[in-house]
Parts: C-alpha cells; sequence; structure tokens
C-alpha cells in the first residue's frame, strides 16, 4: 500500500481548496510551508511537491484568491509569501460549501438501504 498519494490521485479543484484554508489559518507562508502544512495535517497521507503547488498558487494568483510579497524565510532566505485576499475569503466558503454539499451526495450511496 502507498504512503502517499500521487498528483493524479488529489481530486481536482482540492489542491485550491488546501491552499486557501491553510493561509487562511495560518495566515501568510511560502509555498514551500504551504505544502508541507498540507501534508502535515493529511497526516503525511499527501504529498505536494514543488510540480503541484507553484502552478497551483500561480493560478490562484492569476484569479484574485491569493497575493504574493517577497519576504525572507525562517532560515534566512528570500522567499515568495502567498495570504489570502477578500475574494479568496469568499471563494474558500463558497468551495467549502460546495465540498460539504458534494460529501452528502456521495455520502448517500453508502448509508444502508441503498444498494440494490
Amino acid at each position: 500500500m502507498k504512503d502517499a498519494v500521487s498528483k493524479k490521485d488529489v481530486w481536482q479543484g482540492t489542491l485550491a481548496l488546501m491552499v486557501l484554508k491553510t493561509l487562511d489559518a495560518m495566515g501568510p507562508l511560502h509555498g514551500y510551508g504551504i505544502a508541507r502544512r498540507i501534508e502535515q495535517v493529511s497526516g503525511k497521507l499527501l504529498t505536494v511537491n514543488y510540480g503541484t503547488i507553484y502552478p497551483a498558487l500561480l493560478k490562484l494568483e492569476q484569479e484574485g484568491y491569493i497575493a504574493s510579497a517577497w519576504g525572507v524565510s525562517d532560515n534566512n532566505r528570500r522567499a515568495k509569501f502567498y495570504r489570502l485576499t477578500r475574494a479568496g475569503r469568499g471563494q474558500l466558503l463558497e468551495e467549502a460549501r460546495e465540498w460539504d454539499r458534494t460529501t452528502e451526495i456521495i455520502a448517500r450511496f453508502f448509508e444502508k438501504g441503498t444498494s440494490s
């Protein structure tokens, strides 16, 4: 059994939701910090690599859901820090509602009495 879920196993759209929620919970973080936090919260079931996180961050920034600014990381290196925007907070609420609706629908297929 695999210890990590590969990029292709992550459902489309869930990485953006995880990034938005991470920034909402933690405040501004650099890309590496966001990736590590997602891995930590997932209980190390997800692995988020550079080829996954940075395109997602770029897309979220282009959509106006996050903004970035250069700063200095904990290890004294120059890094781009990302923060949630007002539009991003609204998007997070909308995506969370959509996720709740989706999981409710899927859960109905696993309730007792729904099998033939």
